[in-house]
């Protein structure tokens, strides 16, 4: 029996929803910014070596194009936000452990397939032009990046399952140690401390790959311990393999990871043209992405916190609850970017300084932080709308946005800015700038849409 509709007298106000939104997202925007703060330790700690710029690009371009990949396959996982928050919505929690299950099972498949994809890059890099002095040293990173693979995607799946059932503070703990772990990493295998040897930006990968290696073995004992709290069967009759589930679970992640996969290549594809350029438009680029893609960060972890409560609400049968939670989250998100597009207009230099000593990298830097700046409330929007509209089962809308967006329109205007008008790096991310404010703008439209259609709720009994 469906579970009832909430009647209008029990729902709580747009303030009390957004302090409830607030509440989930907090301990998620930590962790998310936890994340993003890995691979800026790691490029600052590079970008001490001798050569700053060419251990920064490298270093990026690395990381750009491992993440193109590997967090492709984390979006496949990108159902079990769905499934299990309307499992957990309706009460359902045996069924929320199955697509863990299975969404486990994803994971241990695409990792080798991955890791093969990853170690193509260098020679594709070398076809497409990049300069032998990036190419050389990315290779052993990526090499070392590429076997935290499989924890990566293991984590990304147990840390789905567990803030869709409400457990969020221990995703925070796993990021913020981690952070720990990594950065004594770094200080030990990129200049040689506590008897390793100096390894360069070989020593940043290893580094990180033992940290995923940490946070995914963190939240699989955080998992043991909740569910061994709850008087529940054990988990014998959800231990096992259901194609029909993971079929269904693939049906909405993978919208929702070609999506990530077109955006997060769209910035990569741009690191690539700026990598034509040379050492130091790249490593000024390189600094304004670390930027752009820290105060992302914040969106993206209340984005995931819209899914689920969103996904709840529809679990319960009660759409308007799932009206007020996207509204909010949409709100909490365009208020942190607003300011944070406010601080790159007002301390470019500043901040660009925190990652270089070399004036011309800080001055590019610094001029492409002011582009940043004009997209932010944008980012911020369309973030936190992808994850509401994933609340409803809607993958498809974000990924046709982002498609026509980026690589229809943003990154072409951006060749021709750079490279046709001679703007260099700045066209580039003015071609950005305008595919970001197209997608915020389609997705808000598409949202209210979703508001006043009856399929929003619908999507519940699709995916039970």
């Amino acid at each position: 029996m469906a579970p009832p509709v909430h009647p209008p007298s029990s729902a709580p106000s747009l303030s009390q929803e957004v302090r409830a939104t607030f509440h989930l997202a907090w301990p998620l925007v930590l962790a998310e910014v936890g994340w993003m703060s890995m691979g800026i330790v790691d490029t600052i700690m590079v970008g001490r070596l001798p050569n700053s710029a060419v251990a920064i690009g490298a270093t990026g371009l690395g990381q750009s194009l491992y993440h193109s990949v590997a967090i492709f396959g984390a979006g496949l996982l990108l159902g079990l936000d769905t499934f299990v928050a309307h499992a957990f919505g309706r009460e359902d929690i045996e069924d929320a452990r199955h697509s863990l299950v299975n969404g486990l099972v994803i994971a241990l498949i695409l990792a080798p397939i991955l890791m093969l994809t990853v170690s193509f890059w260098p020679a594709l890099m070398q076809r497409f032009g990049i300069s032998p002095e990036l190419v050389e040293p990315m290779r052993p990173f990526l090499r070392a990046i590429n076997w935290g693979t499989l924890p990566l995607l293991g984590y990304f799946a147990v840390r789905r399952y567990l803030q869709a059932v409400n457990v969020v503070r221990p995703i925070t703990f796993a990021l913020v140690s981690a952070n720990i772990i990594n950065a004594v990493g770094n200080w030990a295998f990129i200049y040689g401390h506590l008897g390793f040897r100096s390894m360069g930006i070989t020593g940043s990968g290893w580094s990180t790959c033992i940290a995923r290696v940490y946070m995914f073995t963190t939240l699989v004992f955080v998992l043991l311990w909740v569910e061994s709290k709850r008087s529940l069967p054990r988990w014998g009759s959800n231990v096992r393999i259901d194609f029909g589930r993971i079929i269904a679970l693939l049906r909405l992640g993978a919208p929702a990871a070609t999506q990530i996969m077109l955006e997060i290549s769209a910035f990569a594809a741009a690191t690539a043209l700026c990598a034509k350029l040379g050492p130091l438009p790249l490593s000024g680029h390189e600094i304004a992405l670390s930027c752009a893609a820290f105060t992302f960060m914040v969106p993206l972890g209340i984005s995931s916190a819209a899914a689920v409560r969103v996904g709840q609400y529809l679990g319960r049968r009660d759409p308007q609850g799932a009206r007020r939670a996207g509204w909010s989250a949409i709100a909490l998100g365009c208020g942190f970017m607003s300011c944070s597009g406010l601080i790159f207009v007002l301390m470019p230099t500043q901040i660009a300084r925190l990652f270089s000593p070399d004036p011309v990298v800080i001055k590019v830097g610094a001029t492409l932080l002011l582009v940043a700046a004009a997209f932010q409330l944008f980012d911020g929007l369309q973030t936190v709308a992808t994850g509401a509209l994933r609340g409803t089962g809607d993958t498809r809308t974000p990924m046709l946005a982002n498609l026509v967006a980026y690589w229809f329109i943003g990154l072409p205007v951006g060749y021709l800015l750079c490279f046709r008008m001679g703007w260099g790096a700045v066209g580039i991310w003015i071609g950005l700038c305008v595919g970001l404010i197209l997608i915020g703008s389609v997705l808000l439209i598409a949202w209210n849409r979703r508001l006043h259609s009856d399929n929003a709720i619908s999507v519940t009994s699709n995916v039970s």
